[in-house]
């Protein structure tokens, strides 16, 4: 019997301590059972006992059935795990390309090499940052037993499923996330003069004008009620009548907002200095004109595209 208690020795070196004991009696009494069959059949050999335990498995294995490992991330959580790591890490990067260039553009030096350099390693340095901070806070909800998609899973209703409709009723999570992330870099954009630092904001070559920073900060409501709205849409997973109706109001107040502050000239003045002969301001101004008319054009499809859509479902 020595190699069943060598074999139950390693199995307890793989348990937590306050369970070694009471797995270690049950799995005797298992091994034992099991060598008493082979018992009645005659003298039991060494070979004998070491089939038994090689057929039970490695003591590691045997050890996760008693006591299953706990993930990092629990399995429920990996889609928004998932999500929220990708969208923070886009929001991070278009930031360090914002940032980058303004740098780049009030360099004397004016190095591509230099520019893709710092942009390489900046945005290496926050996404690790972001992956540390994101990956914690799902372990610690994971590690209390309390997944941050628990509650959906476990409060579903089979009545409170949606009605079977059109393939486009489907919410999709990553557009979710998108929006979300898009609406958070527009208020860091409008309120940079509130986390920057006076040294950062004096090192801008190019800022907007003062007309169109309160026209912006005006808007900022407009960008938190549709982060609002997207939340909504992240709880219902469905379009219907009153989602798609609140999603075309915010859509067309983008679409006239970008439409006018295209045209609400000018967008941006100079902090006096040169551009190094790259550009003028009155080009970049062009620019970002043109820029925001194109933008304008996609809350404006997505408005027609939302009024067909509700059209469809009132005539249900």
């Amino acid at each position: 019997m020595e190699l069943v208690d060598r074999y139950i020795a390693a199995v307890q070196r793989e348990l937590p301590e306050n369970k070694r004991q009471e797995i270690g009696r049950e799995l005797k009494a298992n091994i034992c059972d099991q060598l008493d069959a082979f018992a009645e059949q005659g003298e039991l050999t060494e070979s004998q006992v070491a089939a038994v335990l090689k057929q039970m498995g490695h003591p590691c294995k045997v050890a996760q059935q008693f006591v299953p490992s706990v993930p990092i991330i629990a399995s429920e959580d990996i889609p928004l795990f998932k999500h929220t790591l990708f969208m923070v890490l886009g929001v991070l990067f278009v930031l360090q390309v914002v940032g980058g260039t303004m740098q780049w553009l009030g360099s004397t030096e004016g190095s591509l090499f230099r520019f893709i350099q710092h942009l390489a390693s900046g945005f290496i340095g926050d996404a690790c940052l972001a992956f540390t901070a994101i990956g914690l806070s799902f372990w610690s909800f994971s590690a209390q037993g309390k997944p941050l998609s628990g509650s959906n899973c476990q409060k579903w209703q089979p009545q409170n499923l949606p009605k079977v409709g059109p393939g486009w009723q489907h919410i999709s999570l990553s557009d979710v996330f998108a929006d979300l992330a898009t609406y958070l870099f527009l208020l860091l954009v409008i309120w940079c003069s509130v986390w920057m630092s006076s040294e950062q904001l004096a090192a801008r070559t190019v800022i907007f004008s003062a007309n169109a920073q309160q026209w912006l900060q005006w808007f900022s409501p407009i960008i938190l009620l549709s982060m609002g709205n997207s939340l909504w849409q992240l709880r219902r997973r469905v379009w219907t009548s009153e989602l798609l109706l609140a999603n075309m109001g915010i859509n067309l107040a983008y679409a006239s907002f970008l439409v006018f502050l295209a045209f609400s000239s000018p967008l941006l003045q100079s902090q006096g200095t040169e551009l190094q002969g790259r550009f003028t301001v009155l080009q970049l101004e062009q620019w970002l004109s043109y820029g925001l008319v194109i933008s304008a054009m996609f809350p404006g499809y997505e408005v027609i595209r939302d009024g067909l859509r509700w059209r469809k479902l009132a005539h249900k």
